[in-house]
């Protein structure tokens, strides 16, 4: 067994109705003026006036930022920062998937260290604690909450870029599943799926260790057992909490096993085509998961028997088996089948391919993959 470090350092509350403990948790930090960063169409379904009323209830002062956008850009951040410093707030509730918990990232790095967001770009660059974050996801997806990155999109330079540090960890995370039980058929999917790749690539990393592997596991378990039911009825409370506790424990996975080629492929996907994150990465899977058979060594087979439908012990288990299982949940979940249907053109794929290239997630990817590789993973994918 190789040698492998783990922390965790963070609080997190995992329950129904867990939201309540928000002022709580405000006060134990200190909080007296709140920045609460989120989306509008949060708002349009009244989950943001339902934090606004518990932080204002609570006695504590709220700024509030609801521009973020989905594969949210430095512009973004940039304005969010800009607000939080005017406003003096001392701390950031983060509201919503991971758009919002990416911008939150970026700004507590901006609010504590001041410069230009990409003087951030790549490993480590933070060089210290950021302003206290409390993460309150509303998907069952990103697993943001528990992860040391932010990605942002520079609309410059057509790319997305991440910013990978334990500094940007949130402080705490609220996981109230009923926040989840409002998503729309197609994000609860699109999520889902993104969640279980997560577990997946964590699970294959050439970084995988028996901590990590011990929640990519469950996390496949949780979600293989309850992605369906959930897509299917979003009221199931049992399939709404197996769902984000099986989001947390992905994201653990991957924090601290990196992913591998789909991630590193989906994030051009989205710069060149604003492709949601969960649809691309979900399209992308089957093609990866074909490309990296040959370096299976038994994780397949356990991979197949936490999502197939009937739970059980397979016989005669072929790496077919799980690439065509991928397929038939992409399938039942409404996903598009190809890249081309999501809009994506043959021009493209050099420019993207060469981008995909530059991920630190290839590097952890069990399958050695050269440039040429990627561009015919592309294409494939198409």
């Amino acid at each position: 067994m190789k040698d492998f470090n783990f922390k965790i350092p963070q609080n997190v509350q995992f329950g129904m109705g867990s939201l309540k403990k928000l002022p709580e948790i405000l006060k134990e930090n200190n909080s007296n003026h709140v920045f609460l960063i989120s989306d509008r169409v949060l708002e349009s379904i009244g989950v943001v006036k339902k934090i606004q009323d518990i932080i204002e209830a609570a006695g504590i002062k709220l700024t509030t930022y609801l521009e973020v956008i989905p594969n949210p850009t430095i512009d973004v951040v940039d304005e969010a920062a800009d607000l939080y410093k005017k406003c003096e707030a001392t701390s950031i509730v983060a509201l919503g998937g991971g758009s919002p918990l990416d911008v939150a990232k970026a700004v507590g790095v901006l609010a504590k260290f001041g410069g230009e967001i990409t003087d951030y770009e790549g490993l480590n660059k933070v060089p210290g604690p950021i302003v206290p974050i409390i993460a309150i996801p509303t998907t069952a997806g990103t697993g943001s909450e528990v992860t040391a990155s932010s990605v942002i999109t520079d609309e410059s330079r057509n790319y997305k870029f991440s910013i990978v540090s334990y500094e940007t960890l949130p402080k705490y995370a609220i996981l109230d599943p009923e926040l989840i039980m409002t998503s729309p058929a197609s994000i609860a999917a699109s999520c889902g799926v993104d969640a279980l790749i997560h577990a997946i690539e964590a699970y294959l990393s050439k970084q995988a260790s028996p901590f990590s592997d011990a929640m990519a596991e469950k996390a496949m378990e949780l979600i293989g057992k309850n992605l369906r039911k959930f897509v299917k009825d979003r009221t199931d409370k049992e399939a709404a909490c197996g769902m984000m506790a099986g989001s947390n424990f992905a994201g653990i996975s991957f924090a601290w096993a990196r992913l591998g080629n789909v991630h590193a492929m989906s994030h051009p996907v989205s710069a060149f085509y604003h492709v949601p994150h969960g649809v691309a990465n979900s399209v992308l899977l089957p093609t990866v998961m074909e490309f990296n058979a040959i370096t299976d060594k038994g994780r397949y087979e356990k991979i197949y028997n936490y999502i197939v439908e009937k739970n059980k012990e397979t016989k005669n288990f072929k790496s077919e088996m799980l690439i065509e299982e991928l397929k038939k949940l992409n399938s039942d979940l409404g996903i598009p089948k190809s890249l081309s249907d999501l809009g994506v053109k043959e021009e493209s794929i050099e420019d993207m391919a060469k981008d995909a290239m530059k991920s630190g997630n290839v590097l952890a990817n069990p399958r050695e993959t050269t440039l040429e590789d990627m561009i015919e993973l592309y294409r494939k994918a198409m």
